[in-house]
C-alpha cells in the first residue's frame, strides 16, 4: 500500500499548481487524477484483502476486471461528454487517423485501458522498477503539454506525478523499504492509461509503454508454451524481468536497462508526434 505515498502527493501538488486552471473550467488534471485513482482504489480493495484478511490472491480476478472495465466505460463516456475524445485514432510517425464509430471505439479503448492497466501491475515484480519505468512517461506527457497551451493542466498532473515518483524512490529503490503495492501500481497503470486518452492518442501506448508491453508478452508467451508444449517453459521465469534474474542480472541492473528502454520509447514517441504538436 505504499503507492498512498505519491498518490497523495500528486494530489497536494495538481490543486494548487491547477488552480488558475480550474478557475477557467479546465479540469482535465482532475478527471486523469479521478480516474486513476479508481484504480488505486481497486488495488487498496486487493492489497486490504491480502495484508488484513490474509487471502494470499487478494480480489478475484473476475472482480478485477469487471470493476477495471467498468471503470474504463466510465472514463471514457465522461471524456466524451466533455468534448475531449474522439472516436479517430491518431497514428503517430504517419500523421493519420483511422476514423472508428463511436462504439467500435469504446470497445477497443475500454480493454486498451485494462491491458495497460495491468500490464503496469505485472512490471511492479521488483525494487523501483516500475516506479522508475514510468519516470520517462510521465516526462513525456509533461513534453508534449508544453508546446500545447491547452493541455497545461495535463502537464500539471504530469510534472506532479513524475516528482511524487521520485520522492517515492528514495525509499523504493534497492533496497526498498516501502513498496507500492497494487494500490500504486493499478494506479499508475490507470494514470499511463488516461493521460494517453485524454491526450486523444491511445496509440502512443506502444511506444511509450514498451518496457510494459515486452513484460506482458513474456508472460502471455510463457503460459502459452506451456500449455502448448505440456509443462516446458519457454523463459526461465515470466515475467521477463524474473527471467533476467534468473540469468544473473542485478535488480539494480534491471532497473537501469529497463529505464533506459522506457526512455528511448518515450523519445521515439515524442519524435512520431512531432507531426501533430509541432515538437521541435
Amino acid at each position: 500500500m505504499g503507492g498512498l505515498m505519491f498518490i497523495a502527493g500528486v494530489f497536494a501538488a495538481i490543486l494548487p499548481a491547477g488552480w488558475g486552471g480550474m478557475l477557467r473550467g479546465d479540469n482535465k488534471h482532475l478527471y486523469v487524477f479521478g480516474f486513476a485513482l479508481i484504480f488505486g482504489v481497486i488495488g487498496f480493495l486487493d492489497d486490504y484483502e491480502k495484508v488484513v484478511h490474509h487471502r494470499n490472491l487478494g480480489l478475484t480476478a473476475l472482480q478485477k476486471f469487471l470493476l477495471q472495465l467498468a471503470a474504463a466505460v466510465a472514463f471514457l463516456t465522461l471524456m466524451r461528454y466533455e468534448g475531449l475524445l474522439t472516436p479517430n485514432l491518431y497514428v503517430p510517425f504517419f500523421g493519420t487517423h483511422i476514423v472508428l464509430s463511436w462504439h467500435v471505439y469504446l470497445v477497443f479503448s475500454a480493454f486498451v485501458i485494462v491491458g495497460t492497466v495491468n500490464a503496469v501491475n505485472i512490471t511492479d515484480g521488483i525494487d523501483g522498477l516500475a516506479a522508475s519505468v514510468t519516470v520517462p512517461v510521465g516526462l513525456f506527457f509533461a513534453a508534449v503539454a508544453a508546446w500545447r497551451a491547452d493541455y497545461a493542466q495535463l502537464g500539471v498532473f504530469s510534472g506532479a506525478l513524475v516528482g511524487g515518483l521520485l520522492g517515492f524512490l528514495v525509499y523504493n529503490f534497492h533496497p526498498a523499504k516501502v513498496f507500492m503495492g497494487d494500490t500504486g501500481s493499478l494506479f499508475l497503470g490507470g494514470t499511463v492509461a488516461a493521460l494517453a486518452f485524454a491526450y486523444d492518442m491511445p496509440l502512443v501506448l506502444i511506444p511509450v509503454g514498451l518496457v510494459y508491453i515486452c513484460e506482458t508478452l513474456s508472460d502471455i508467451l510463457q503460459i502459452g508454451y506451456f500449455k502448448l508444449t505440456h509443462g516446458k517453459r519457454l523463459f526461465k521465469m515470466a515475467p521477463l524481468h524474473h527471467h533476467l534474474e534468473l540469468c544473473g542480472w542485478s535488480e539494480v541492473k534491471l532497473v537501469a536497462v529497463f529505464t533506459a528502454a522506457s526512455a528511448i520509447g518515450c523519445f521515439a514517441a515524442l519524435l512520431g508526434v512531432m507531426d501533430r504538436y509541432r515538437i521541435f
